[in-house]
């Protein structure tokens, strides 16, 4: 029996294949249950006691041997056939889809870095607002109808937390915890009480400047405001303002610009004006200036603010409001790629 264990470990030893399926046919041949090492197991028990020690391991060594060799054949041939694969080593790599910035991302940063060219920093506050920064620094009294359970979201547990319904509350911030000259811009996301249609939604952004300085008038104002507008709709975009009330800036006023569209000679999107609406600005009430510990016959200042989603709407002649939050990828690959 030792000569057979020593014949067929010299042909398992010696095989060399020649295809997957000479493999398959080997495997067959020596291991399946009708192969030659199956008989060799067989006829072991028939081997004299003393010798069956000796016997047996020759028999595992055996074994081994050929499922090693096997193994290692089969992977032979498999990597083979990926190395022959056929292929045009000429044709160009598949493209890969590129991300795209969201529409609002883009104008943010476009906003910011207008105002960044004339000396505004970036400033940012918390989304869940006390009344004092939310309201009451800003010159809105308890029985404004700003505070109406119609209009701003209230925490339940505590009716003094809401969610912030403008970015100035940011400026109440930056006023308490600077001194002048202050010259910030507030970027971020704010909350309303609002039925979601195609003009109006729950949650929205926005974008509020503030300038304090000594001397400062409402030309700088203007000023930085015809800035923005160029810059933001084209060289020959007008503005023009008119009179206006807010509860934080006095005097106050509506920024209207130019229609980019016609140039203000009329269309279906300035609704045949020549003019379109895009922020509310006005110079900073003295008693917002009081309350945030900054003395108002020393200092002034202006502040305006704007919906990046309105700003982004003409940009781009989007109609529908709700498209900014579906997250619709035929909508947000309209947009420049990410760079």
């Amino acid at each position: 029996m030792k000569n057979k264990i020593e014949e067929l470990l010299n042909e398992i030893e010696t095989f060399a294949a020649e295809s997957k399926e000479h493999v398959e046919e080997f495997r067959i041949k020596i291991l399946s249950k009708k192969g030659k090492l199956t008989e060799l197991f067989d006829e072991f028990k028939t081997v004299a006691p003393e010798l069956k020690k000796e016997i047996g391991q020759k028999l595992n060594e055996l074994r081994n041997k050929a499922q090693e060799k096997v193994q290692e054949l089969k992977e032979k041939y498999e990597s083979s056939d990926e190395i022959n694969i056929e292929q045009d080593l000429t044709l160009p790599a598949e493209s890969i889809a590129i991300g795209s910035r969201h529409p609002l991302s883009l104008v943010r940063n476009q906003i910011i870095d207008i105002f960044s060219r004339i000396g505004f920093t970036v400033s940012d506050g918390p989304e869940i607002e006390d009344d004092w920064h939310n309201f009451t620094a800003l010159n809105t009294p308890a029985d404004h109808p700003a505070r109406d359970m119609q209009d701003t979201f209230y925490i339940s547990e505590n009716p003094d937390i809401v969610l912030r319904t403008q970015t100035s509350s940011v400026q109440v911030h930056i006023m308490e915890n600077s001194k002048p000259p202050i010259r910030t811009i507030s970027p971020g996301r704010v909350y309303r009480n609002e039925a979601i249609s195609a003009r109006a939604h729950c949650q929205f952004h926005q974008v509020e400047g503030l300038y304090i300085d000594k001397g400062v008038s409402f030309a700088d104002l203007k000023q930085a405001l015809l800035y923005f507008s160029k810059e933001m709709f084209g060289e020959e975009t007008k503005i023009r303002l008119r009179p206006s009330f807010f509860p934080f800036t006095e005097i106050s006023a509506e920024m209207d610009i130019s229609c980019p569209f016609c140039k203000g000679d009329g269309c279906n999107i300035c609704k045949g004006a020549g003019w379109v609406e895009i922020l509310g600005c006005g110079m900073v009430d003295p008693a917002v200036l009081e309350n945030c510990k900054i003395d108002s016959k020393v200092y002034s200042g202006f502040a305006f603010g704007m919906g990046i989603e309105r700003i982004t709407m003409l940009k781009y002649q989007v109609k529908d409001l709700r498209l900014f939050f579906e997250n619709d990828v035929r909508f947000l690959k309209q947009f420049k790629p990410v760079i």
